[in-house]
């Protein structure tokens, strides 16, 4: 078995999307079935607010989303107590609430995250793979 990871949105979106924004590093790690990927539930949460409120479009419908995530077998990381409760050993270097809740989780479960956000590497207690 590989590493585990945690994906940012952004991550999530451009890896189902085939986006050649991905690093090298992070399409090698991502086509390794033996690396288990998981997401946040708050980037699933994200989604769906970026596309009701028009900031984001889908080449395919949101429901479709769930049936992406299982081909590729990324699993979903549910929002808990301990993961809320993390966030307040953050500092305060990002003020987007979605991130903030992505990287206590990462804190927390201490897997890395996969991001190109170069704020997430200010926060101690976090790996951030790029």
């Amino acid at each position: 078995m590989g590493s585990t990871y945690l994906m940012d949105t952004h991550v999530l979106l451009w890896f189902l999307s085939g986006d050649d924004s991905l690093s090298v590093k992070v399409k090698k790690i991502l086509k390794n079935t033996s690396n288990p990927c998981f997401v946040s539930i708050a980037s699933i949460w994200e989604i769906a607010i970026k596309l009701n409120i028009g900031k984001l479009q889908l080449d395919y419908d949101f429901d479709k989303l769930a049936e992406l995530l299982y081909d590729n077998e990324i699993e979903i990381i549910q929002m808990t107590f301990d993961h809320v409760s993390t966030l307040l050993t953050l500092d305060d270097f990002h003020r987007d609430p979605f991130d903030r809740i992505i990287l206590s989780t990462a804190k927390f479960e201490q897997i890395p995250i996969i991001s190109k956000d170069q704020a997430f590497s200010n926060y101690e207690g976090v790996e951030v793979v790029w």
